[in-house]
């Protein structure tokens, strides 16, 4: 009797096994079914800035979610897919950021338990935010890495489910539910602008569900300049861990906390068409175009869609073409509201400071006050000094803050007032926000 013949390892044919796709449109179309008696249905409104940018804006208002933000509907699918053991036992987050909020608000509604454990550092009016919630909120450590290493033990002891936002398939579906619903409130769509948001799911997600709908749709991802994770990722052909950069963290706070995972970035390369980056100020004059135009107060990452927009970026889209802007959150501490405000004000040349100097004559103040009345612009604040040289002893300087309507009457003060006081100094716009 012969032997087995033995056969060579690269005599067998190796028959590929098809690629699982790790978001399906069938999971997003499962997400919207399941949180759609809980998750409001948010307008996609069309937008009065349409006409002064050359295109058909619309504005899907993910701002006016309980919580502030658009990433309730991936929490809110995240936290129905858990088992319900893992549910009686709990979940616990680390980070204070829109992600946790939507996970204290909505475990609470599902009788989860919750705790948010939180640095020092975490303002009173945040905190109290969680514990308005229902969320059982604990201080502990000086920054976010103790809260999370203190979270991560407490998980341990007790069974907790550590949530933090990373791109779990249940919770990139639920973001996408934000497409399906676009798809359904606006005919004959050209684009959807997104912002790069958090962990890339909202960009990732909406264009999985655009694309399936209507390939012919282009998905626009927007990120902030001074972190452009996303582009630098796909000049690199896979995603980068680190940055060097140093972007404003107050303003890109919730952008910055998280990284590009490998599957997100294998999505937005297939199903994103286009990826800008817009600055700061632009971000800030959006805000304020926001406020004056809709009505609506949206932080930095909300106004990112519009700031591309307003800065230029998307000039493909100017002409007839129907756009949607999704404004993905409203979440700002009131006093960085106002910061920002007052720094579009003068980004956007309606807020002006200028120095001149005046004789200490009677009636030569008044002369200047009575010029900037005639020119109808308002004044915010005036500071009147004497000046201490010997050549100018008989001479004040004064300094004026000043609000105009628009540009062009910024242009028109600046022309009177230049040829009545040959000395007067426009002062320089104020640094950024840090």
């Amino acid at each position: 009797m012969e032997p087995p013949k033995i056969r060579r390892l690269s005599e067998f044919r190796i028959v590929p096994r098809p690629v699982v796709e790790y978001l399906r449109f069938e999971d997003i179309s499962a997400a919207s079914f399941r949180i759609q008696t809980v998750i409001q249905k948010t307008p996609c409104t069309y937008s009065r800035l349409s006409k002064q940018y050359g295109m058909e804006i619309y504005l899907k208002k993910e701002h006016l979610h309980y919580t502030g933000s658009v990433k309730e509907r991936g929490v809110l699918y995240l936290l129905t897919s858990l088992s319900q053991a893992q549910q009686r036992k709990g979940v616990i987050v680390a980070s204070d950021c829109n992600f946790s909020m939507a996970v204290a608000h909505h475990a609470v509604e599902l009788k989860i338990p919750v705790f948010a454990i939180m640095p020092s550092c975490c303002s009173s009016p945040r905190l109290r935010i969680y514990r308005d919630y229902g969320a059982m909120v604990i201080s502990y450590g000086s920054t976010s890495h103790d809260s999370q290493n203190h979270a991560c033990h407490l998980a341990t002891e007790n069974g907790y489910l550590y949530l933090e936002e990373d791109e779990s398939a249940p919770y990139l579906a639920g973001l996408g539910t934000v497409g399906m619903e676009i798809i359904d409130q606006v005919s004959k769509l050209d684009a959807v602008v997104v912002p790069a948001a958090g962990q890339y799911g909202l960009l990732a997600g909406t264009a999985a569900a655009i694309k399936h709908l209507n390939s012919k749709i282009l998905v626009i991802g927007i990120e902030p300049e001074g972190f452009p994770l996303l582009q630098q990722s796909l000049k690199a052909d896979g995603p980068i861990k680190d940055m060097n950069t140093n972007p404003n963290k107050k303003l890109y706070g919730d952008l910055m906390a998280r990284s590009l995972g490998v599957n997100t970035f294998q999505l937005a390369k297939k199903l994103v068409d286009k990826v800008v980056s817009v600055s700061e100020e632009d971000a800030l004059v959006a805000m304020l175009r926001f406020q004056e135009f809709e009505r609506s107060t949206v932080d930095t990452e909300g106004a990112m869609g519009l700031a591309a927009i307003l800065a230029g970026q998307l000039p493909e889209l100017k002409g007839k073409n129907r756009v949607a802007v999704v404004v993905s959150s409203a979440n700002m501490e009131l006093e960085l509201v106002r910061q920002c405000v007052d720094r579009a004000l003068v980004l956007d040349d309606r807020v002006s400071k200028f120095s001149v100097q005046l004789g200490e004559w009677p009636g030569d103040m008044a002369k200047l006050l009575d010029v900037l009345s005639r020119e109808d612009v308002r004044l915010l604040d005036v500071c009147h000094r004497r000046q201490s040289e010997k050549s100018d002893l008989f001479k004040a300087k004064v300094e004026c803050v000043v609000e105009t309507r628009d540009k062009n009457q910024s242009i028109q003060l600046r022309k009177v007032l230049s040829e009545r006081y040959p000395s007067i100094y426009w002062l320089d716009r104020p640094m950024s926000l840090m």
